[in-house]
């Protein structure tokens, strides 16, 4: 596999084997040859088998403090989340296939697609298949994503007002997860078409 465009390499695997042996084969295979990558300067950020940083850190998300099983109910302990975009939504790998959490609202869609394929597509139109108009729009307004950093969009996306245009800030990885996390929890709760007011605190 040819990867392009890639502006952050993780460090030395620094993994337990029982975290290696619960992982795909081909996963493992991948991160033995890079340990994690990011690309299109934070479109597309593949997490690796370290324990710092520890937003590189896919232990972190499978069973430390950012726990992704723990904070998402459609999310299994055998779950592998191996990657994010650039706005913080996970791709998971479930059973040989690649599925897509939507962070902001905790929904799981199945992209239809191996691992392989998975990069495949990334590599023939990371625009539209990694959703990188966000990352685009923020670029164009002179902002640059620094490894660990995601995009924080306001109002979210999955509310009518993102229509009409959305406000884009980097943040640091933990902040995006635990806030995505915590505001899906919230609104899976309400009927759809209610208003949520948002408190700067």
């Amino acid at each position: 596999m040819e990867l392009k465009h890639i502006t952050y390499q993780g460090p030395e695997i620094d993994a337990s084997e029982s975290l290696i042996t619960r992982l795909p084969e081909n996963l493992v295979d991948l991160l033995r040859q890079i340990n994690g990558f990011i690309q299109f300067h934070g479109g597309l950020h593949v997490r690796g088998l370290c324990k710092k940083p520890d937003w590189h850190s896919l232990d972190e998300v499978m069973n430390g403090a950012l726990c992704l099983h723990s904070l998402y109910p459609c999310l299994l302990p055998s779950d592998v989340p191996f990657a994010q975009d650039c706005v913080a939504d996970q791709f998971i790998l479930r059973d040989g296939k690649v599925y897509k959490l939507y962070s902001e609202t905790g929904e799981l869609d199945g992209l239809g697609v191996t691992l392989s394929e998975f990069f495949d597509s990334v590599a023939a139109n990371p625009v539209d298949f990694l959703g990188l108009h966000p990352l685009l729009q923020f670029q164009n307004d002179g902002g640059l994503l620094q490894a660990g950093e995601v995009l924080h969009v306001y109002p979210p996306f999955c509310m009518e007002e993102s229509a009409s245009g959305v406000s884009l800030k980097a943040v640091q990885i933990e902040e995006a997860i635990r806030f995505l996390a915590d505001f899906s929890a919230q609104i899976n709760s309400l009927p759809n078409g209610a208003e949520i007011e948002f408190k700067v605190i």
